[in-house]
């Protein structure tokens, strides 16, 4: 079917939106049609996403599906996705429909307004993905808090005002700082068409501050060690599916900045900043699986978890590398699919018992042997076992790390170990041992609508464990393309830094640079 006529990216970022509006004119007693048509919406929106998949040309590296108009003077709304964001579109549209499933039950007030802020949270974050003018990326970016804000403090646990300000004012404020980098590149450049600034050479000392007016917005959306803090209390407090969506997504848009922002535009002050980041990422991965160790909450030691593996995503987008941005985008993509899992297994337990901690569980595989399983999985997936998408981001990353810098990857490598540690951990207290409390005895097993939400999700962890490829595929000429962007503003320099380096990085991939960073 042939799209390119329509207004496909606009039909799919704004469709949720609408079904928002049409909800808002129901009935607030009318909480099944509520439901349905928020499901229906997020199907819908989704079905028109592998649309735009299937007819997305994987040996094309520029913009696609682009549309543009006239918006405000010199600013455009123009929309466009390339191999590095189409599959952030179709992982947002994908999870949105489980959410809205798994909220079925588990929401019993202000449902209307709850579906509503679900709708808007992902026109905006589509949007995101999809916005090629600094001011519209701006507006879908910080737009996107305030429903998760809401989500969060009117949804959430016992301490949900707490946790709700605490995210807000640490990625806000954060983004305070892009925005007046934004408007110095407008300034320079006389433009905010995204596609022209990735051409646009700034000066080495301009690139300095731009580049860490930028890293501190998408550090603390990643979230990069130190300012990770804000995460897992708004894990622990956020409903299920508001958990879903912010490990699933939301911790996507910082890696997504990386990418699209400071990487091709700023390519000298990254290899400049390359060590920093190495260093926070190690650090990552390390302290926060140690800290993972300790925890007594389930929620709360898997949103440690997504810290450190949020670690090796930042490890592999630095190391310049085609193999290590593939492995990067890779690791993001299933974590945004075992990280989600997790949560909504989290959740089944929780709606039966109403606690997430993890000494008021042990041996219910005796009461739920396909939660059991289930759940075995998603642990292995996150562990990385070979046989689960968890393991090629991760083998990806950690190969191109050992290529840019040993040590780093060598420290890194041992967060596969604690994470190995921390999540059979979990695993052995909550599933396995004595059936002993009476709690638990009456436990049922997963209902036919948590199967149906677990399911997809389960399949898609071997699926892409086995055969990546058809996502290296539609990301490989746009990764190859941003690879020879970065060797072409700072090939001089890191021969002459890197030395042996770049014959290393030449075995990686032709599409890579001729050399690598060495902090």
């Amino acid at each position: 079917m042939d799209i390119s006529a329509a207004p496909i990216l606009s039909i799919v970022t704004f469709l949720p939106l609408v079904g928002a509006l049409f909800i808002a004119l129901l009935s607030r007693e009318a909480v099944q049609n509520i439901r349905y048509t928020a499901l229906w919406t997020t199907l819908i929106t989704f079905a028109l996403s592998l649309l735009i998949w299937i007819n997305f040309d994987a040996s094309s590296a520029g913009f696609q599906f682009v549309e543009e108009r006239d918006w405000l003077g010199p600013i455009k709304y123009k929309m466009g996705v390339d191999g590095i964001s189409m599959l952030f579109v179709i992982l947002t549209t994908f999870l949105m429909p489980l959410c809205i499933l798994a909220s079925w039950e588990s929401i019993g007030k202000r449902v209307k307004e709850y579906m509503i802020a679900f709708l808007v949270l992902e026109t905006l974050v589509i949007g995101v993905f999809c916005a090629l003018d600094l001011v519209l990326f701006y507006v879908f970016f910080e737009g996107g808090l305030i429903p998760m804000f809401l989500i969060i403090g009117v949804w959430g646990g016992a301490r949900r005002v707490y946790a709700s300000f605490k995210f807000f004012l640490y990625t806000f404020l954060g983004s305070v700082l892009m925005l007046v980098a934004m408007m110095a590149m407008y300034w320079h450049a006389g433009t905010t068409d995204i596609p022209t600034l990735l051409t646009t050479t700034f000066p080495s000392d301009m690139q300095f501050w731009l580049w860490l007016a930028f890293f501190a917005s998408f550090a603390v959306k990643m979230p990069m060690w130190p300012v990770h803090t804000w995460l897992p209390d708004a894990h622990v407090e956020a409903p299920t599916a508001g958990s879903v969506i912010l490990a699933g997504i939301l911790l996507k848009l910082g890696g997504y900045g990386f990418l699209r922002f400071s990487l091709p535009m700023f390519p000298e002050a990254s290899e400049t900043f390359a060590p920093l980041v190495f260093g926070l990422s190690v650090i990552a991965i390390v302290a926060t699986s140690l800290i993972a160790l300790v925890q007594e909450d389930m929620k709360k030691l898997i949103a440690y978890s997504s810290v450190a593996h949020m670690g090796f995503v930042t490890m592999g987008i630095f190391t310049f590398s085609r193999q290590g941005i593939d492995g990067a985008i890779f690791q993001m993509l299933s974590h945004g699919l075992i990280s989600s899992a997790l949560f909504l297994c989290v959740g089944v337990v929780y709606d039966r018992l109403h606690t997430r901690e993890i000494k008021a569980y042990g041996g219910i595989v005796e009461r739920m042997p396909i939660y059991a399983a289930i759940f075995l999985v998603f642990t292995m997936g996150n562990v990385g076992l070979p046989g689960t998408s968890g393991f090629v981001g991760e083998f990806l990353t950690l190969l191109a790390a050992f290529k840019a810098n040993t040590l780093v990857a060598v420290i890194a490598t041992s967060g596969v170990i604690f994470s190995a540690a921390y999540a059979l951990y979990l695993y052995r207290q909550v599933v396995f041992g004595p059936l002993e409390k009476p709690s638990l005895k009456a436990l049922a097993d997963v209902t036919p609508r948590e199967i149906a939400i677990l399911a997809p999700l389960l399949l898609l962890t071997i699926f892409f464990g086995f055969y990546p490829a058809p996502i290296l595929d539609v990301t490989g000429a746009s990764v190859e393309a941003l690879a020879q962007q970065i060797a072409g503003a700072t090939g001089t320099a890191v021969d002459a830094a890197a030395g042996a380096a770049s014959e290393a990085a030449g075995e990686v991939a032709p599409a890579s640079p001729p050399a690598e960073p060495t902090p």
